[in-house]
This record gives structure tokens, C-alpha cells and sequence, in this order.
């Protein structure tokens, strides 16, 4: 298996990136072919070290890195990227890494 995950930092207007992202940004991401599990964070990011830089954590599971890898450059895909210049102007950090049992 592998994760996606997505950090989104914290916006001007919170209540705003909190609407967009469950109303349009969801609803695409979850078209991306090959997703198996969507979830993201509920309530406040912590952060072991204190204030946390986030405000939402998306956390999507894919096959293998080489389907996150398809996926973003699908045209849903392309379509779920481009839309981060609509909510997301604080900023997103993307990491995509395969996964093993620990």
C-alpha cells in the first residue's frame, strides 16, 4: 500500500477553507482513479512541539506509489491539483511514500 498525505496550513479564513474543502476539493479528490481510503483530520492539528502549522491533514490510500504517481497525472488528477490555487493559498505540503506493516 501507499499514503498520500497532504498538510494544509493554516488560511486567513479558516470557515472558508473549511466550506470549499468539503464542498468542491473532497468531492474531487475522491475521483482520483485507483483511491482505496480518503480520510482527513478531525478538530485541531497537534503538534508534539506545540503550535501546530496545520490545519488539516488529508491522508489517501493508493495501491503502490507508482498508482499516487497515475493518479495525479490523470485528468482528474490534474484537475484535484489545480484546484488547490482556489482554497489553499497558505500553502499544502504533499508527501507520497509506499507503506509496510510495522
Amino acid at each position: 500500500m501507499a499514503q498520500l498525505v497532504a498538510l494544509y496550513k493554516h488560511p486567513s479564513d479558516p470557515k472558508a477553507f473549511d466550506d470549499y474543502y468539503t464542498s468542491t476539493h473532497a468531492p474531487l479528490a475522491k475521483t482520483l482513479p485507483g483511491l482505496r481510503s480518503y480520510e482527513i483530520s478531525a478538530g485541531p492539528v497537534a503538534s508534539a512541539g506545540g503550535e501546530s502549522p496545520y490545519r488539516l491533514v488529508a491522508m489517501l490510500e493508493f495501491d503502490s506509489l507508482d498508482a499516487i504517481k497515475d493518479a495525479l497525472g490523470s485528468p482528474e488528477g490534474q484537475k484535484t491539483a489545480g484546484d488547490l490555487a482556489n482554497f489553499a493559498q497558505a500553502g499544502v505540503e504533499l508527501f507520497m511514500f509506499d507503506t509496510k506493516p510495522a
